[in-house]
């Protein structure tokens, strides 16, 4: 159950640190790695206990827009993750968040497709 943590908090990293690379309404601030692992974590806990109550109360609007709203609720959860960090990830408003969002999930779901992951132990 650790590795299995310890591999989101993995994916959660690079998917950040490719994001501010990539994107220049994303910034880290501080320590390159300190602040990756940090921020990715209250990134993880806030996609575990937040997204879900999110996602279910837009549902209607994900409804009307096929899905595409999901892309919304994922910029708002990185604004939230920004908001939490105590100034170590800065997303400059909402097209950025938006973006980084897109652009976090492509990167997670790219990692996850060619790194395998940890099993569970002995199942």
């Amino acid at each position: 159950m650790l590795g299995r943590l310890l591999w989101r908090v993995f994916i959660n990293a690079a998917a950040l640190a490719v994001t501010a690379y990539l994107l220049p309404g994303i910034h880290l601030v501080g320590d390159a790695l300190p602040t990756l692992i940090v921020v990715a974590i209250i990134f993880g806990l806030v996609n575990a206990l937040v997204k879900p109550l999110v996602a279910l109360l837009t549902c209607p609007l994900m409804i009307v827009t096929l899905g595409l709203f999901i892309f919304v609720v994922n910029g708002i959860m990185l604004l939230f993750t920004a908001a939490l960090s105590g100034g170590r990830l800065i997303v400059d408003g909402w097209i950025p968040a938006i973006l980084g969002g897109i652009i976090m999930g492509l990167v997670s779901m790219a990692i996850e497709a060619v790194a395998p992951r940890p099993s569970r132990g002995g199942r």
